[in-house]
């Protein structure tokens, strides 16, 4: 089994850089103009996930990692709730909001997976 060497080759982090471009996309919809601090707070949430798993990967050891980890399963977590706020707000439809839903189902039983091989493994690292 070849090692990963950049959190670029990440599963988790592409899935997590797909979530957060669907969120900007779906956020330049004119109806988000009214509710700014929204729009911000959207993506920054969605910026947060893939951004949580690289500076986790960029850490000295598994436990750093893990917990990154679960920040980043937290923001998903927020990006979840945020997609149906949007939709309560007229800003999104359903059919938009089920599309990036199944991807934030997705991402979180895959960061959840990692985070059970990571705690399983042999390598603990510095930290």
């Amino acid at each position: 089994m070849a090692s990963i060497t950049s959190f670029e080759e990440l599963e988790i982090w592409k899935l997590a850089r797909e979530l957060c471009l669907q969120v900007r996309i779906l956020t330049r919809k004119e109806q988000f103009s009214k509710d700014y601090r929204f729009y911000v707070q959207f993506n920054s949430a969605a910026g947060s996930i893939m951004d949580n798993i690289a500076e986790g990967f960029e850490r000295d050891g598994n436990k750093e990692f893990i917990n990154f980890l679960y920040i980043a399963k937290g923001s998903n977590g927020k990006v979840r709730s945020q997609f149906f706020r949007a939709l309560d707000a007229g800003f999104i439809d359903t059919l938009e909001q089920g599309e990036v839903l199944r991807l934030t189902d997705v991402l979180k039983f895959k960061i959840q997976g990692l985070i059970k091989v990571l705690k399983n493994s042999g390598g603990k690292g510095y930290k």
